[in-house]
């Protein structure tokens, strides 16, 4: 029977074997993290967009309701009218004061979409800047410990060669 020979792995190889690995685990742990806020900022903004609809939709039914009530409003004046006269001025009333509850709906409305458009490029905007500046972070942080495993595996070499 042959027996395999016994090879020792040197006491710097495997210094050098176990610091790599923790580099590695740095790294990777740095990029997850990098990714996980990244995750979090978009979460972030699509709860922002879903509040936002969820705002105008109340208001729209809202404002529904209350358009719906005036007109029902004008009917039960209209057949309370005694002559046409009362009739066109419960009309005439109407009209102004819809056209009126309209406008400032309009506006309402455009003042909820210009807020929510720029919280949502805003958000947006921060997002990919912190994407962006985490995943430099851990790019930096990777090449980092690529240069250390180098550096470490060269010294290895040396000190086992000598």
């Amino acid at each position: 029977m042959t027996q395999t020979p016994n090879y020792e792995i040197p006491t710097e190889m495997r210094d050098f074997a176990e610091k790599s690995v923790e580099q590695a685990r740095k790294a990777f742990d740095s990029f997850i993290g990098a990714a996980r806020k990244t995750a979090d900022t978009l979460q972030g903004s699509a709860e922002l967009a879903r509040n936002n609809a969820q705002t105008a939709s109340t208001r729209g039914f809202s404002y529904a309701e209350q358009n719906v009530n005036a007109a029902f409003d004008l009917a039960q004046k209209l057949v309370r009218s005694r002559d046409i006269q009362e009739a066109m001025q419960h009309q005439a009333e109407f009209v102004r004061s819809q056209f009126a509850a309209m406008q400032s709906q309009a506006r309402e409305f455009g003042n909820l979409t210009q807020s929510a458009m720029q919280q949502g490029a805003e958000n947006a905007k921060q997002a990919m800047q912190q994407g962006a500046e985490h995943a430099r972070n851990a790019m930096q942080q990777g090449a980092d410990a690529a240069r250390n495993t180098a550096n470490n595996a060269t010294n290895a070499a040396k000190d086992a060669a000598s």
